[in-house]
């Protein structure tokens, strides 16, 4: 028997529940509709974040970041590129500090672009500095995932 899950749709914020069976055959929110997966990272706001960290059940990996930031802009396709890979077994999403300052402080980010991953509505473990290939973002996030296994 699958286990359910809650899956927060990255669209309108509802949370979905599904059988962890269902994951990979690209699930719809039952709300709005839109794919709770598109293969590329979710853009979150501060209630978007905090509602994802909170109700999802999967582990969220979020990039932090801003449009100034050269870094930033050098990681990001790799970044999307390791979406491709890791979901939907994980949230991938993005927060612009820049919009999001309040939460920003609120995590402590220091540095950008910076990533973190929470599990069951905290941090786990966090990667300041730039990843620019695919691959080692997603070796970072599995090496993680694996360390924090419950």
């Amino acid at each position: 028997m699958s286990e359910p899950l809650h899956v927060v749709c990255p669209a309108c914020r509802t949370t979905n529940r599904l059988q962890s069976t269902q994951l990979g055959s690209d699930p719809h929110c039952g709300q709005c509709r839109q794919p709770l997966f598109q293969g590329r990272p979710a853009e979150l706001d501060e209630a978007g974040f905090d509602k994802q960290v909170a109700r999802s059940a999967l582990p969220v990996l979020v990039d932090f970041w801003a449009p100034w930031c050269g870094p930033c802009r050098a990681m990001a396709p790799a970044y999307e590129q390791a979406a491709h890979t890791l979901e939907p077994h994980v949230r991938v999403a993005k927060v612009n500090t820049e919009e999001a300052q309040a939460l920003a402080a609120r995590l402590n980010i220091r540095s950008i672009p910076t990533l973190a991953l929470f599990m069951d509505g905290a941090e786990v473990a966090r990667q300041p500095g730039a990843l620019t290939r695919p691959e080692d973002i997603v070796r970072w996030a599995r090496a993680q995932l694996a360390a924090h296994a419950t």
